[in-house]
C-alpha cells in the first residue's frame, strides 16, 4: 500500500514537472522582433556598412539612445537587461573584448571590423543549430540603422 502511494506521488510530481517545463522554457517571453524607429539617425542606404558608422561623431548620442531602447525591445529577453547575460545567451558586453586590448591601432581596427561583420551577420540571419533556432533572424525587421544603433549601445556597455 505504501509503495503504491509512493508510486502515485512520484507519478504526480513527474506529471507536474512535465507540465511546468514548457512554461519554464518559454519564460523569456515573446521573441517576435520589434521594429525600431530610426528616423532621427543619419540614413545609411541599402548597402551594409563594414563597421559601425555611429561609433563616433555627431550621431553617436542619438544612436546610443535608440540602441538602448532597441536592445531592450529585441535583445534583452535572451541577452539580459543592460546587456548583462543571465546565461541563456552570450554576454554581448564581451563581444569585442579581444579587440579592445590590442595595442596596435591597425590590428585593433581590423579586429573591430571583423567583430562588426560577425555581429551584423548574426543579427540579420540569426543562429540555428541542429534545426533549432537559437536566435531569430532580424533581417527585414531591423534596419541597418537600428542594428548599428544596438551595436553602439553594446559598445557603451563593455566590461
Amino acid at each position: 500500500m505504501k509503495t503504491t502511494r509512493r508510486m502515485l506521488a512520484l507519478l504526480s510530481v513527474c506529471t507536474l514537472l512535465a507540465g511546468a517545463i514548457p512554461g519554464i522554457a518559454s519564460a523569456h517571453g515573446d521573441v517576435t522582433p520589434q521594429a525600431v524607429d530610426t528616423k532621427t539617425l543619419p540614413q545609411l542606404g541599402e548597402e551594409w556598412r563594414p563597421d559601425n558608422p555611429y561609433r563616433a561623431g555627431d550621431a553617436q548620442q542619438e544612436a546610443l539612445r535608440i540602441g538602448s531602447s532597441a536592445y531592450n525591445q529585441n535583445c534583452a529577453r535572451c541577452h539580459g537587461l543592460e546587456a548583462v547575460s543571465g546565461g541563456i545567451a552570450p554576454d554581448l558586453r564581451k563581444l569585442d573584448g579581444d579587440c579592445t586590448s590590442l595595442a596596435d591601432a591597425k590590428k585593433k581596427q581590423a579586429c573591430m571590423g571583423e567583430i562588426s561583420q560577425y555581429f551584423t551577420t548574426t543579427v540579420r540571419k540569426g543562429r540555428t543549430r541542429d534545426g533549432r533556432v537559437y536566435m531569430p533572424p532580424f533581417e527585414g525587421v531591423l534596419s541597418q540603422e537600428a542594428v548599428w544603433a544596438i551595436k553602439t549601445y553594446l559598445e557603451s556597455r563593455r566590461e
